[in-house]
């Protein structure tokens, strides 16, 4: 990127690629080991959920390079950890450990890094033996409390609730807690 012009990225739109994995519809679980800097950094902040493994570190080194963050890192930094988080993430560029992402919030588990594919595996499995409807709507419920007003917020999630009353999942996953049972659901 060191001679590309303006032009260039725009027609190469390198970062707004990853565009469609953050409106993606199911939940993404991500597993971090090692380095998540720039654009990897990014693209793990995109994600649901995010796994990292003791050695794992974050970071937007950009300012060191003469730029800032291209694919939301100016953005999702700030709605997760906080401003002063974010501009020290942004303005000194240097990394952080995966202790210190899991104390701001920016990751939901440190493991041992040799269990970090496992744990975001077990994850996933998880999450797909859950009611498939009620995961979709409550991945969106949850990131439109970033795009909303709360009173917009609330009335959207309300009719999630509602509508999810018209499924079969709810009907099993309501009998299956009073019969003392695992719920099967069809995502219907």
């Amino acid at each position: 990127m060191a001679d590309q012009g303006p032009v260039d990225q725009l027609l190469r739109d390198q970062t707004g690629r990853w565009a469609p994995l953050a409106g993606f519809k199911k939940p993404l679980v991500a597993a971090v080991n090692g380095y998540a800097l720039g654009g990897g950094c990014e693209v793990a902040l995109m994600c649901d959920l995010l796994i990292a493994g003791e050695t794992a570190r974050f970071g937007q080194p950009e300012i060191n390079l003469g730029i800032i963050p291209g694919a939301g890192g100016t953005q999702r930094w700030p709605r997760t950890a906080g401003k002063h988080v974010a501009m020290e993430a942004m303005l000194m560029g240097t990394p952080i450990t995966a202790h210190r992402a899991y104390e701001l919030g920016l990751v939901n588990k440190v493991v041992p890094t040799e269990m970090t594919i496992e744990i975001a595996q077990r994850y996933a499995r998880q999450l797909a033996e859950k009611p498939p409807l009620a995961v979709r709507m409550a991945k969106e419920a949850v990131l439109r409390a970033f795009d909303s007003p709360l009173s917009e917020g609330l009335a959207a999630e309300r009719k999630s609730f509602y509508f999810l009353f018209a499924t079969e999942d709810q009907k099993e996953g309501m009998h299956a807690f009073l019969e003392k049972r695992k719920g099967v659901f069809k995502g219907r």
